[in-house]
């Protein structure tokens, strides 16, 4: 230990943060329970309002809890949606200032599927392959709506990675997917492509129909590396 650092003092707000946390960590406090108010919470910690607000802020951008107008603080039921939640803000102004961002971001993407299509090959019911086949369906019947095919084409890679089901797994997909098509999504571009991804998308569900790891995780990179073209950045990034 060096016994020659400065003692540094801590704002009280930093202090009443973690005893906050410790409820809700400690199980004094339970998802779905009111914290106490704010008055009561500076009796008990013997501190001023600003300290009281500064530390529920904190608790809120961590996903802790939910604050809303005229209402108790109440403590949340952390997920992994939830706290992957906590990032879309910063996430999405990143890829929306830098290109780079942009391409690293299909690189992980590719990295991310082409493990999940085999997740989906190994694992998938016939339920899950009804799904898949409803949900191109969909999609096919879509065409001409680019909003709509777009979104259709989101939720059949979602219920690709939900056929894994791992939580985690899922919201990253969601997450990843999102990041995408918020800011770098140029709707006109999919014009005359439409058809080239009811394809690759109907091989992909046929590999995992049959089993076939391999092979779906091949169309599934063959998909992604045709598509990463028609993501680009947003105007004005």
């Amino acid at each position: 230990m060096n016994y020659s650092e400065p003692i540094v003092r801590r704002k009280i707000s930093d202090e009443v943060l973690d005893r906050l946390k410790r409820l809700i960590t400690g199980g004094e406090l339970q998802p779905g329970d009111e914290l106490p108010s704010e008055r009561e919470l500076m009796a008990r910690f013997q501190v001023g309002r600003p300290a009281i607000r500064e530390a529920m802020q904190a608790l809120a951008s961590m996903g802790l809890i939910a604050i809303s107008h005229g209402e108790r603080a109440k403590v949340q039921q952390l997920s992994a949606r939830s706290i992957i939640k906590q990032v879309d803000v910063t996430a999405k102004m990143m890829l929306a200032s830098s290109r780079d961002s942009l391409e690293d971001l299909k690189s992980a993407r590719i990295f991310f599927e082409r493990g999940m299509v085999r997740e989906a090959a190994e694992k998938a019911s016939q339920d899950d392959i009804r799904r898949l086949r409803e949900s191109l369906a969909l999609q096919r019947a879509s065409l001409g709506d680019a909003k709509a095919f777009i979104n259709t084409d989101m939720q059949l890679h979602t219920q690709i990675t939900e056929i894994s089901g791992n939580p985690i797994y899922i919201a990253v997909s969601e997450a990843l997917l999102s990041w995408l098509a918020e800011y770098h999504t140029d709707m006109l571009i999919w014009a005359g492509k439409e058809n080239f991804t009811l394809s690759e998308h109907e091989e992909i569900i046929e590999c995992i129909a049959r089993h076939d790891a391999d092979a779906a995780e091949q169309a599934m990179i063959r998909h992604l590396e045709r598509s990463r073209e028609l993501y680009v950045p947003s105007s004005g990034s």
